[in-house]
């Protein structure tokens, strides 16, 4: 399997002929991240994650194209009919040929006036995991795990401690948009030192790097 990290919060997986992509929001790449997919996993409905009219140009573009998502989000892409299917926590589905479990429920606290939406952790294959916005830790071994590198919902303490809570062999970072390259380095050298000591390996990885997993 080949995971390509596109800007922000942005992942695809490929595999053969099986292809998926996760939350192609406002800050990413969308048209390429898209290109011949034909499964879409959204983790919430934040325009980071959600860019609602591109993706659903791209739906009427490919009829075959299908999206999962919380059910707030469904309902808002509910023109687009049987290719939206909404999902919650604890479900299991196949989404072109992947293996997908849901995980979390609600978005991580970023104030108290701010409302909380819904949030879904996704594990793909039993070995990648995409928190969203949440530190939900899943009950089940993870073999890469997508660290939210910094938020305004989070702080440096709580993604390293996100990050060993996991254990995942290998990490990389996501949700990082907001960060110039000196505060990349600052993050990413508290979560690789620490993370290192409990097994976990950490690699950045560049907007379009593609590796193997």
């Amino acid at each position: 399997m080949q995971l390509t990290k596109f800007t922000h919060s942005c992942v695809r997986l490929d595999d053969g002929d099986r292809s998926l992509v996760l939350d192609p929001g406002s800050f990413s790449e969308v048209e390429t991240a898209l290109d011949g997919v034909v499964a879409v996993l959204i983790t919430h409905e934040h325009p980071d994650h959600l860019d609602p009219e591109r993706l659903r140009k791209a739906a009427q573009q490919n009829p075959r194209l299908r999206i999962w998502a919380p059910a707030g989000v469904a309902a808002t892409l509910g023109d687009l009919g049987e290719q939206v299917v909404a999902v919650a926590p604890g479900e299991s589905f196949d989404a072109a040929g992947f293996a997908i479990k849901t995980f979390g429920g609600q978005h991580a606290l970023i104030h108290p006036t701010v409302p909380i939406v819904a949030n879904l952790g996704y594990l793909i294959d039993d070995t990648v995991y995409h928190p969203g916005d949440s530190f939900i830790v899943p009950p089940v071994p993870i073999n890469t795990l997508l660290a939210p590198l910094h938020a305004p919902w989070s702080k440096t303490a709580e993604v390293i401690d996100f990050v060993v809570a996991v254990r995942a062999p290998r990490v990389h970072q996501i949700h990082d948009g907001l960060l110039n390259d000196m505060g990349l380095g600052f993050v990413e050298g508290h979560v690789a030192r620490i993370g290192a000591q409990y097994g976990s390996e950490f690699s950045h990885l560049k907007v379009t790097e593609t590796v193997d997993i």
